[in-house]
């Protein structure tokens, strides 16, 4: 059996971030579980809870920043990462200690509104995440 719950979020790009929140709203129900302003180092972002314990992570940056060609099949580059879940603060404690064990680039655990957060890159550079819940 996997050491994962499953995914956890799929994050994506938009260069108009109020738009794509009300589209998810109005056709899925989504609702928003937290945003963030832009800082200088990082864009607005909203998280929306689509339910099933899944979320979509919504990046606001300008279009031409925006690699790709979202109406093309295997043109499309909005997608910027996704994150795998696991159970509990104790399992991304121990991911993260099998990713150093790896030789796995690994960031600090973090708070990102209702979760704990942890980045790393993968052996070809890709930037991925690990998520658990932080209430209970």
């Amino acid at each position: 059996m996997p050491f994962t719950t499953g995914f956890n979020h799929v994050a994506t790009l938009t260069p108009d971030l109020d738009r794509l929140v009300a589209f998810y709203a109005a056709v899925f129900e989504a609702t928003k579980q937290f945003e963030m302003d832009a800082t200088p180092d990082h864009p607005r972002m909203i998280i929306l809870d689509v339910g099933g314990g899944a979320a979509l992570n919504i990046f606001e940056v300008a279009a031409g920043e925006i690699i790709g060609e979202r109406t093309r099949q295997g043109g499309r580059g909005a997608i910027d990462h996704y994150a795998l879940a696991v159970d509990s603060l104790g399992a991304l404690e121990t991911t993260r200690d099998r990713l150093v064990a790896a030789g796995a680039e690994v960031g600090e655990i973090q708070r990102l509104g209702p979760e704990w957060s942890l980045f790393f890159r993968d052996p070809d550079g890709m930037e991925l995440e690990i998520c658990c819940s932080a209430e209970g």
